[in-house]
């Protein structure tokens, strides 16, 4: 999978941009604040349908207007295929497939891609609801019908927070209860299969983290991850978010009755609280080092390692099932953390993608091999080729 080109309209600081991408390693060099991470964060929007950097659409249009544009002309083999989205300011997002109406949520489908950035850290440092989406972004990757899974998922739970709020407010008559059971087996249908998917997700991602974390630090620390479900933690009085660890292997039938236990146990709290207290939407994944928690034991450096490792270790996860060919890996500002021997290291670790694209503060950050194709960002504008200056 490759990205051709990219056109920008009024997004971020673009008023306009136009971007041709060739195969193998692009590097965008711009000093801070001049928008080449801008252009990234657009490809990396039209596969997982959000920034990594803001939880807003609006951060993305430009002041001033009432719409963003982002084009990307897409190869697939031997052909080409143009998506595009419309980010409104005031209004949903709109999406074309080859010049036709498309639904947003159909985006991935076309276009696989892993990002990683700065604001990865908090996938180590952050709080569970980072490494949760981590997770959902990738399993929609992975098989692209389960957007439609999260998604019904997200309204289920909506509703019958609504409905517990209600039940709260009316004292909880025997009318809310029943339809609170009405959506009890919505939400356990729908999050049984999210558990499930993730548990898979974390079980296959596994020995990847491994070979990409010893790839980068050229060392063993045991970078391990373990999926924690509310389900099974029986502490439905506590507001702390994960839950217990799930070392055993759970059916799809197993995973639907410990749900509903959960949430018959967790009823009476919930209708104190109004909220839903457990699912998926309170789960965790622990990640370690050297048998300890990475949070709150790993250093800066250890901390940035097993974050790229965990994003090098999806792109070899889509690359290894993927039909259509290697996901396109991004990787925002990454060499400005490593030093010189993690740099060749991870350089080596990425060579052999189809595509890769980089952005870097300084030319002279990256290594040398991947200078091949280099080009100049400055204050929202597209200079060109780097040319000798980058030799």
């Amino acid at each position: 999978m490759h990205v051709r080109r990219l056109n920008l309209v009024d997004f971020r600081n673009y008023r306009e941009a136009d971007l041709e991408f060739a195969d193998g390693v692009n590097v965008l060099v711009g000093r801070n604040g001049q928008g080449k991470t801008n252009l990234v964060e657009a490809l990396g929007y039209l596969s997982t349908l959000g920034s990594h950097r803001v939880s807003s659409d609006l951060a993305l249009v430009r002041r001033g207007a009432d719409a963003a544009i982002v084009r990307a002309l897409l190869g697939h083999g031997g052909r080409e295929i143009l998506v595009e989205l419309q980010i409104n300011a005031a209004a949903a997002n709109k999406a074309q497939v080859a010049r036709s109406p498309a639904k947003v949520r159909e985006l991935p489908r076309y276009f696989s891609s892993v990002l990683f950035a700065p604001e990865d850290l908090a996938l180590v440092r952050g709080d569970p609801s980072g490494r949760r989406r981590f997770l959902d972004e990738l399993l929609v990757l992975r098989t692209p019908r389960l957007a439609g899974v999260v998604a019904d998922y997200d309204r289920s739970l909506r509703q019958r927070n609504t409905l517990l709020k209600s039940a709260r407010s009316t004292g909880a008559r025997a009318g809310s209860l029943s339809t609170l059971d009405v959506w009890d087996e919505r939400l356990v249908e729908f999050g049984a299969q999210i558990l499930a998917a993730r548990l898979q997700l974390i079980d296959d991602l596994r020995p990847h983290v491994e070979a990409a974390y010893r790839a980068i630090v050229d060392a063993d620390h045991g970078p391990r991850l373990t999926g924690q479900l509310s389900i099974l933690s029986g502490r439905a009085d506590s507001d702390d978010e994960g839950g217990e660890r799930a070392d055993t292997a759970l059916t799809l039938t197993e995973l639907r009755e410990r749900f509903a236990a959960a949430l018959a146990a967790a009823r009476p709290r919930e209708l104190e609280r109004a909220l839903t207290l457990v699912g998926p939407h309170r789960d965790d994944v622990l990640f370690e080092l050297n048998g300890l928690p990475a949070r709150g034991y790993a250093s800066h450096g250890e901390s940035w390692s097993f974050a790229l490792a965990l994003k090098l270790a999806a792109a070899e996860l889509l690359r290894a099932e993927s039909s259509a060919g290697d996901p396109v890996l991004i990787l925002d500002d990454v060499f400005a953390e490593l030093d010189a021997p993690r740099r060749r290291r991870l350089a080596d670790a990425i060579g052999g993608y189809e595509q890769v694209l980089i952005t870097s503060a300084v030319a002279e950050d990256v290594p040398e091999q991947l200078r091949t194709n280099m080009v100049r960002i400055q204050a929202g504008e597209v200079l060109g080729d780097l040319g000798e200056e980058a030799s």
